[in-house]
């Protein structure tokens, strides 16, 4: 019994030693690294004698903490220091709870939310330089998707309706939020960094929202400005590898158990894209140029059309498995994969994790989607670009196309 009061004691202090290390280096007129661990220890003290003599000695402790955080805001008024911010008391008060946490046999949670306690403080500059760069229209996507995650999700239904049961429209639009949660942080960090995202963040942000679109803005551009080949092949590569990237984290996400199964071969694939981007890069790396405009991927529009997608993918792999077997999934893969990956993807995933679906034939469909969709993207360059941009593009995609054909063809079941 003693053992554990004083492990909750030094768990405590830990915490406490924490966050006053931090509000002293930030210069705390009301708390620092003494203050902070006495409010963690009066907390986990006071849990521990609430256990013997009732809870109302912790609801005591916080009237008291309260009492002494008020009384120390009013003696820095009186010293003439006006600073409005709450940021220390609060985390003071919170502290004491943690404080309390520990001994209720919740200490995993209360280190976790010291730590993030200790971050948020610590990242104050970097927290506020980001909220002052987002404007009125990130904060219009930002919230379009809380409406479409916290307010439409939770109310739809969870069961199975139409033709073999493949349409659940709680899941269905869960995976919408999903893989607008995914476009929606490139975004941000679009809205953040903007221009002054160079050619390897350019890339990175614009594989996050869309490749598609990030390959026909630079063919565009490659169009009118013909030095800009080299670096829109490397863009167009790098966006190309980022949704392959995607790809294995919805895959992580939504069929974790067959993951392992799932993942190495279009992790190969990856690897080899790769390195094609590197040897673009090389070529590229004395090209600037900015970031085209993106669009705000929560938008109604876009979130509807691709639950309109998904379902349509999700019962077209259904039908093709129960009427042609493997072949038809193929076929599915390569039509679907040609506009959209993620569709695809998260049926055959979902499929494979519920054990309808052979990882071998589920990772071949996507295999598939992904070559499809390269060869739409170079109809686009085809389209779209200048010689020199075609050439590079042709010569890097043929390579990632013939290394997708040897993995579906030869590696092992």
């Amino acid at each position: 019994m003693d053992a554990t009061l004083f492990m909750q004691l030094g768990i405590s202090f830990g915490l406490g030693l924490l966050l006053g290390l931090e509000r002293e280096r930030a210069e705390s007129s009301i708390a620092g690294i003494r203050t902070f661990p006495f409010v963690s220890l009066f907390g986990t003290v006071c849990a521990q004698l609430g256990q013997v003599f009732g809870g109302w000695i912790v609801a005591a402790g916080l009237l008291t903490l309260g009492a002494l955080v008020i009384f120390a805001n009013y003696a820095k008024m009186k010293t003439g220091d006006a600073d409005p911010g709450m940021t220390t008391e609060v985390a003071m008060v919170l502290l004491y709870v943690l404080g309390a946490l520990v001994v209720v046999g919740h200490s995993v949670p209360a280190i976790v939310l010291g730590g993030i306690m200790a971050l948020l403080l610590h990242l104050k500059g970097p927290l506020h330089k980001f909220a002052a760069a987002v404007g009125e229209r990130e904060m219009r996507a930002i919230m379009q998707f809380v409406l479409i995650s916290l307010i439409i999700l939770p109310v739809l239904p969870d069961e199975n309706y139409g033709p073999y049961g493949v349409w659940n429209p709680f899941k269905l639009w869960l995976m919408v939020v999903f893989i607008v949660g995914i476009s929606l942080c490139g975004y941000v960090a679009y809205k953040v960094f903007g221009t002054r995202a160079g050619t390897v963040l350019g890339g990175v942000i614009g594989g996050l929202i869309s490749s598609t679109a990030t390959t026909v803005s630079f063919a565009r551009r490659a169009a009118s400005e013909k030095a800009l080949a080299p670096l829109a092949a490397f863009v167009i590569m790098l966006a190309t590898c980022i949704s392959l990237g995607r790809v294995l984290v919805e895959i992580a996400v939504v069929a974790t158990g067959s993951f392992p199964a799932l993942a190495p071969p279009l992790s190969a694939l990856l690897v080899v894209c790769l390195l094609l981007a590197c040897r673009l890069f090389f070529l590229a790396r004395k090209s600037r140029a900015a970031m085209p405009e993106q669009k705000n991927p929560a938008e109604f529009k876009s979130a509807f059309v691709f639950g309109g997608l998904y379902g349509v993918v999700l019962l077209a792999v259904a039908a093709a498995r129960d009427h042609f077997g493997s072949a038809g999934l193929y076929v599915v893969g390569a039509v679907s994969g040609l506009t959209d990956v993620d569709a695809i993807t998260l049926s055959t995933a979902q499929m494979t994790g519920s054990g309808g679906l052979p990882p071998a034939t589920a990772w071949r469909t996507v295999l598939i989607a992904v070559m499809a969709n390269l060869i739409f993207k170079f109809g686009i360059v085809a389209s779209l670009g200048s010689a020199a941009l075609i050439g590079r593009v042709a010569g890097v995609f043929a390579a990632a196309l013939a290394a997708g054909g040897l993995i579906f063809w030869f590696w092992p079941a």
